[in-house]
């Protein structure tokens, strides 16, 4: 079944599918910010197809450009070229229909890292990886004039990440409000390096030769410190539903932080890691209070532990990175 007459009239413009032939198509679960198909095309072939939706299906309304369709398939070529294996390789683009076609990886090969961590399969390894090819993504792209250019997306960025995420939790917390603020504030006016600004384990898929990222609809010539937080962020919640990980979970985090900070010499190591330290306690919240909560904390006192801890680092921000994680784990262990 063609769900949409576009995309089969776009594989025949691309060249997938001659005259008179037709392709499978299968829906693939997991996004919010876009529709997705596997395409069985008739030579055996597999291949993705990706078009973004103007409204997120979340239960807040939460609207986008469609325009951040062209900045993810910009930023997949750009990861393809400097770190090959990293992301599906680009296969072609529409850029007036919103759409783009990639290649297709079996999910039997290509494990996501979110269920294997849900799991209890936390290997402090993958987080490491993680981190070094973050790491060179951003410092291929620091400085880069013509990748600001290329990149110019703080529109897109502030309605999918800063307003969802910062903004929406500081309308929740009153009190945390001016801290919050001046996080976007700060974070939209920091322009160093190509973000991709959705590293979470739900994105990432773990491949046989390396982390293999998906999902950079927020692409932007920004600010780093937004995707060291981003992913940080997850291996501090998944303390909550798999505590008899929390250690490998831990050890994670630091692997993550040490292999991204190693080959990261774009600026000092002080100032980014500041600004990661004191954006991770805002969207830490926001897994809670803003537009997109993670649907795996269920339980009301989990969310009170957030909130608790979150607060005071939103309000006293801490320089480094450790200082998040031993305030997490000294909350946890006086909860137990």
């Amino acid at each position: 079944m063609t769900p949409d007459p576009r995309l089969e009239r776009f594989l025949r413009e691309q060249g997938f599918l001659a005259p008179g032939q037709g392709a499978r198509f299968t829906a693939l679960a997991g996004g919010v910010s876009s529709d997705i198909w596997r395409v069985d095309l008739p030579d055996g072939r597999r291949i993705c197809i990706k078009r973004a939706l103007p409204q997120l299906k979340v239960a807040a309304e939460w609207y986008a450009p469609v325009s951040r369709n062209a900045y993810e398939w910009a930023w997949i070529r750009f990861a393809a070229h400097h770190v090959p294996g990293s992301v599906p390789a680009p296969l072609a683009h529409d850029v007036e229909a919103g759409l783009f076609a990639m290649e297709y990886l079996a999910p039997e090969e290509h494990p996501v890292w979110k269920q294997q961590l849900l799991d209890g399969r936390v290997e402090p390894k993958t987080a490491a990886a993680v981190g070094r090819v973050l790491a060179t993504l951003h410092l291929a792209s620091s400085r880069d004039p013509a990748c600001a250019d290329a990149f110019d997306s703080g529109a897109n960025f502030h309605a999918l990440r800063l307003e969802p995420y910062l903004l929406a939790t500081a309308r929740v917390h009153p009190a945390l409000a001016p801290a919050l603020e001046a996080l976007v504030e700060r974070t939209a006016a920091t322009q160093i390096a190509l973000v991709h600004g959705d590293v979470s384990p739900k994105n990432i898929l773990v491949g046989p030769r390396g982390p293999v990222f998906l999902d950079a609809e927020c692409a932007w010539f920004g600010d780093p410190a937004f995707d060291i937080a981003f992913c940080l962020n997850h291996l501090l919640l998944k303390c909550l539903v798999r505590p008899r990980e929390r250690e490998a979970l831990r050890h994670s985090f630091t692997a993550f932080v040490d292999a991204y900070f190693a080959p990261a010499r774009f600026e000092p190591r002080a100032a980014l890691e500041a600004r990661a330290a004191s954006l991770l306690p805002g969207l830490f919240l926001a897994r809670v209070d803003g537009k997109s909560p993670v649907e795996y904390l269920t339980d009301e006192r989990h969310r009170e532990l957030v909130r608790k801890v979150a607060a005071p680092m939103i309000l006293r921000p801490p320089a480094r990175l450790d200082e998040v994680l031993a305030h997490w784990h000294a909350a946890l262990a006086a909860a137990d």
